[in-house]
This record gives C-alpha cells, sequence and structure tokens, in this order.
C-alpha cells in the first residue's frame, strides 16, 4: 500500500515539474516576442491618387512584417501636418515616413523627430534642412522635365509654353527646373509665355489656367508639375470649348493621364513608380531600426510615357 501511494506520489510531482516547465517555456518564448513597431506616415495630400498608392505599397511591407502604419492626410496644409507629427511622436511611433507639403515649414517638426530619437525617411519630395532626416527616397525629379523639353523639340521647331507648377514643393520645382533649363539649350524658338503656381490638384490648376485663358494669348505647349496639375489646364481649355493642338504634358504616370494620352488629349507624363518607391523606403525604413547604415540620397528612375510606347504601360494601374 505504501509502494503505491509512493509511485502515485512521484507520478504527480513528476506531472507538476513538467506542467511547470512547459510553462516557463511558453511564457519564455511570449517575452522574446518582437512587440510590433508603430509606423507614422504623412503626405502633401491623399487626395492625389499616386500617394494612396505609395502608402499602399508601405503599407503591404509593414503589415507582413506584423507591424503597424498610421497614415495620415494633411490636405495641403504644413501646419496640419507638422501637427500630424507632433501627435505620431506623442502616440510613440518608431519611425515616421515624410512627404512635406512645405519644403522649408516642415522643420519643426522634423526637429521634434530628432530630439525624440525617431528616424526619418523622406520620399517623393525633398526637405530643405536634409540634416534630420536618414534617407531621401525621390523619384528622379530633374530628369522627368529633361525627358519632356527634349519631346516637345522632337515634335516641335518652336514653341509657346504655359508651366504650371508649384514651387514650395521641391520635386515639382526640380521637374520645372529641368525642362526650363533643357529647353534654353536648344536653337529653336521656345518661349516661356506664362509660369505660375498652383497647389498641384485638378481644381487649382483649372481655375489658375481659365483666368490664363481670359487674357487669350497664344501657347501650344503645357506642362504640369504632376498629372492633376496638366488634367486640370485641360479641363480649363475644354470648359472654354478650345480645341486647338496643344500639346500638353504631366508628370506621374496615373492611370488617368495613361487615359488620356491613348484619347488623344494629352501629349504625355513622365512616370513616376510610387509602388517601388513604397516598397524601397519600406526596406530603408527596417534597415534604419536595425541599425544599419542606409544611402542618405535614392534616386528612382522615370520614364516618358507617350502614344509611342503607351502599350507597353498597364493604362488602368500604377506601375
Amino acid at each position: 500500500m505504501r509502494k503505491e501511494f509512493f509511485k502515485i506520489l512521484i507520478a504527480l510531482i513528476i506531472t507538476f515539474l513538467i506542467i511547470l516547465l512547459l510553462t516557463f517555456l511558453i511564457n519564455s518564448k511570449q517575452l522574446n516576442r518582437r512587440l510590433p513597431q508603430k509606423f507614422g506616415a504623412t503626405y502633401m495630400s491623399m487626395d492625389n491618387p499616386y500617394f494612396e498608392e505609395l502608402n499602399s505599397a508601405i503599407q503591404e511591407s509593414v503589415e507582413a512584417n506584423g507591424d503597424v502604419l498610421i497614415s495620415r492626410n494633411p490636405s495641403q496644409s504644413q501646419e496640419k501636418q507638422n501637427q500630424q507629427i507632433f501627435d505620431m511622436i506623442d502616440s510613440g511611433i518608431d519611425l515616421l515616413f515624410i512627404n512635406p507639403v512645405d519644403w522649408k515649414n516642415v522643420t519643426p517638426a522634423l526637429i521634434a523627430c530628432k530630439n525624440a530619437n525617431i528616424p526619418v525617411v523622406d520620399i517623393d519630395t525633398n526637405v530643405f534642412d536634409d540634416e534630420y532626416v536618414n534617407s531621401i527616397i525621390l523619384s528622379d525629379n530633374y530628369q522627368a522635365g529633361v525627358q519632356i523639353a527634349y519631346d516637345v523639340e522632337r515634335k516641335k521647331d518652336s514653341a509657346r509654353i504655359v508651366i504650371l507648377s508649384h514651387d514650395s514643393i521641391f520635386s515639382t520645382y526640380e521637374r520645372i527646373r529641368g525642362f526650363v533649363e533643357t529647353i534654353n539649350t536648344f536653337d529653336g524658338d521656345y518661349e516661356i509665355v506664362y509660369k505660375e503656381n498652383t497647389s498641384v490638384t485638378l481644381e487649382s490648376s483649372m481655375e489658375v489656367m481659365l483666368k490664363f485663358l481670359e487674357d487669350n494669348v497664344d501657347f501650344d505647349v503645357i506642362i504640369g508639375g504632376n498629372d492633376p496639375t496638366a488634367l486640370g489646364a485641360l479641363a480649363a481649355m475644354q470648359k472654354c470649348n478650345i480645341k486647338n493642338d496643344t500639346l500638353i504634358y504631366g508628370i506621374d504616370g496615373s492611370p488617368l493621364g495613361k487615359e488620356m494620352i491613348k484619347q488623344g488629349y494629352m501629349e504625355g507624363t513622365s512616370a513616376q513608380f510610387p509602388i517601388a518607391i513604397g516598397r524601397k523606403s519600406a526596406e530603408i525604413a527596417y534597415s534604419l531600426l536595425n541599425g544599419e547604415s542606409v544611402p542618405k540620397n535614392i534616386l528612382i528612375p522615370v520614364e516618358l510615357i507617350t502614344k509611342d510606347n503607351l502599350e507597353d504601360f498597364d493604362i488602368a494601374g500604377w506601375q
């Protein structure tokens, strides 16, 4: 009877020890499991489908790693964007993706990130004080303007040119600079008859173009700082029932821009690749958080889309 008792007691003790060991192993594994990292992102305007696509590419990469992306839309307000960044810092983000509304006035928010030891990945357009960002991932914006200039020269010996841009956004400034500096090297008679800033939206561009059309100035080329700007100029011309051989160029490679090329309303768009930019931005972000060194500047090539090569691209989607 005593032997049976001791057998039962030993069995209970062994069972108890096994349970303790399993509990320890499970708790140890849970303690070692990495907590989700939190990323913040704010773009100049999520009303532009380009930034929706870029953000989706980042989000896909972040969520595939079991982490969280908080995205904000400042709707072209730098004051609002700065406040969004301050709020995200307070919420405990581990890294910030920034696409600034105004490349200079974003600096206070960047300084706040620096003080909070939060790495910053600048995407799509530069910031003025780039010492406060860890990496800058951009389309080759200057080259986008160069490509359009060469296409204009190929099709016209002379031109009267309308430029719609936004100089406080460095990417559009660089696109126009690339265009102007290149067109000025050509032998033909290329004259800029009008240059004005918009807020790089279709609506603001249309409003600016409508005012210009009231002056009845001759022109035969339009270049917009992005596709929505070019499309706004097109909408203004259609509203005024102006039908001529004006060459209209945008920069983005947006589905709507490509469709307008297909239908003959736009001449070309220098294509950016938001999916590639988003994926590269996420890759750089994880390298930073892992303590790895990363390039300060990364340029993603652009490619001019016209009717000549339109079939090489997905018209309905982004590249």
